[in-house]
């Protein structure tokens, strides 16, 4: 029987990490139930941090409007605080997805934890040049900051999320998609209920005055450096996923044209959708705050409107909570599917009812419906638009394959941030209700434009997808000419160690 096989043991050299006999099943690794689960948490929990920087900035930025209402009104630059970071985003997605895959998952994780550290204390200490009156330096030094720590952002996307799906092939078969999302797309929704919840309070703290949202603004976005310190110790620990070391291409030149003759058109619609969910979610989260403060009339204290973006962001939880188990009962294409579906109706159920749902007095109406269409994105393609991407390309390109879909979401999030102001501006301003429902009606075509693409485009995902695709890449690649013993970590040093095993569990 294979458990009684001498390659089952670790196989150790003093030239390379340990790498365990190809042949074995992930899950059939001897590994305690810990060593089998830390690396998904330590490498996919990193994503809070993008939940919470991209969310406090939204908050940041209305206390900053009250803070200096004639310098930001009149900057050309403070339009682009809070979209700034997507570009650094897609840079670090790019950047980071090819190291991941050529240089190393573990390293190129740390390495983007770092400067998310770094440059998040930074942009809370964003000052200008000239003092305390330059706030046209401030808010410069502000958005170099947002673009520097969304390179930190973009690397945990291929490294930490690519790592993390990897790691759960290891778990328990028919709880791996769950725990994937566990730990990746219900992070970042936590650090958005988190962002929100924050900003009340710190407002409470403080004040409403000028000089005290001053310290309000500053200590929410210094906070964001603390997910990523507090998992700084357990990723300097982690090893390479052990698919990773198996399937590697980083010793050997990447055969580009087979690459994408495989690869490109599932590519394209996996980008395409991502692009189309990071379109409406960022951009409906980073102006939730002004458009609730609209709601409920310039009299309302600043609190006030960030505790209603609170309620409207724990929507976010038991959406994906619920939509983690979905993916792992009825497989991550038809839950993208059908649940970006129900996402749009409700979207065309609330543009309709708009006239009704502006009405300050019935704002928590507006908060429940509000919250439900986002909720079903997160069943949908919040939760499995990242499993789909980690899971549907072999491991020796799954950080770039996954990088430039992810990359295309957030083009798709600064893209929306800045058109929906445009759209919003030509429907009549954000204060009329033609203005508040042109986003609803755009982002809900697009939802059935979604699962469209998913219901007739994308493959079935199962939870052996990572293996069963590394087999048909391979032989792919051999079926064209390309040697595929090239792939793998030090592949001689491999060979010669399990010979040694085999022939001692012979001798034995």
């Amino acid at each position: 029987m294979a458990n009684e096989s001498p390659i089952d043991e670790k196989v150790v050299d003093d030239r390379g990490p340990v790498i365990y006999d190809s042949d074995i099943p992930l899950e059939h690794l001897q590994k305690s139930r810990w060593e089998r689960s830390w690396p998904t948490i330590a490498c996919g929990a990193g994503l809070f941090s993008d939940g919470y920087i991209q969310g406090i900035i939204g908050p940041a930025i209305t206390m900053l409007k009250m803070i200096y209402p004639d310098e930001t009104a009149a900057s050309p630059t403070f339009v682009n605080v809070g979209s700034i970071a997507f570009a650094g985003t897609v840079v670090g997605q790019l950047g980071f997805g090819y190291l991941s895959d050529h240089w190393s998952r573990k390293w190129s994780l740390l390495t983007s934890t770092i400067i998310l550290i770094v440059f998040a204390i930074l942009a809370a200490g964003s000052w200008g040049a000239g003092g305390a009156g330059d706030v046209a330096g401030l808010i410069a030094a502000l958005s170099a900051y947002r673009f520097l720590v969304g390179i930190g952002i973009g690397g945990e996307y291929p490294a930490g999320s690519v790592a993390c799906a990897e790691s759960t092939g290891e778990l328990k078969e028919g709880h791996r998609n769950r725990w994937f999302v566990m730990f990746t797309n219900f992070q970042i929704d936590f650090g958005f209920v988190v962002s929100a919840l924050v900003a009340m309070i710190l407002v409470l703290i403080t004040g409403e005055e000028p000089a005290q949202l001053n310290t309000a603004w500053r200590v929410g976005l210094g906070l964001g450096a603390i997910p990523p310190l507090s998992l700084l110790y357990l990723r300097i620990k982690l090893q390479e996923p052990e698919e990773f070391n198996r399937e590697t291409m980083k010793n050997a030149p990447t055969p580009w044209w087979l690459v994408i003759k495989f690869y490109g058109p599932r590519l394209a619609v996996v980008s395409l959708i991502w692009f189309i969910y990071d379109f409406s979610s960022y951009s409906f989260t980073l102006y939730s705050s002004s458009w609730i403060a609209t709601l409920l009339g310039t009299d309302s204290p600043l609190w006030k409107s960030f505790g209603f973006s609170t309620v409207v962001n724990l929507f976010y939880l038991p959406g994906s909570l619920a939509g983690a188990f979905l993916s792992d009962i009825i497989g991550p294409k038809l839950c993208l599917a059908i649940f970006v579906f129900a996402q749009g109706v409700i979207g065309f159920l609330m543009a309709g009812l708009y006239p009704i749902l502006s009405i300050p007095q019935n704002v928590g109406g507006f908060v429940v419906i509000f919250g439900v269409f986002l909720a079903l994105g997160e069943v949908g393609p919040g939760n499995n638009i990242g499993l789909v991407a980690s899971k549907t390309s072999a491991t020796a390109i799954r950080g770039q394959y996954y990088g430039v879909a992810a990359a295309m979401g957030k083009i798709g999030a600064f893209v929306g941030t800045w058109v929906f102001p445009i759209l919003q501006a030509n429907a009549g301003g954000e204060d009329s209700i033609s203005g508040g429902q042109a986003p609803v009606y755009l982002s809900s075509g697009l939802c059935m434009l979604s699962a469209f693409l998913a219901f007739f485009f994308l493959p079935h995902i199962g939870q052996d997808t990572i293996t069963t695709e590394d087999i048909k890449f391979r032989e792919y690649l051999e079926e064209h000419g390309w040697d595929t013993r090239q792939m793998g970590v030090k592949k001689g040093v491999v060979d010669e160690a399990v010979g040694r095993v085999l022939a001692a569990g012979a001798a034995g």
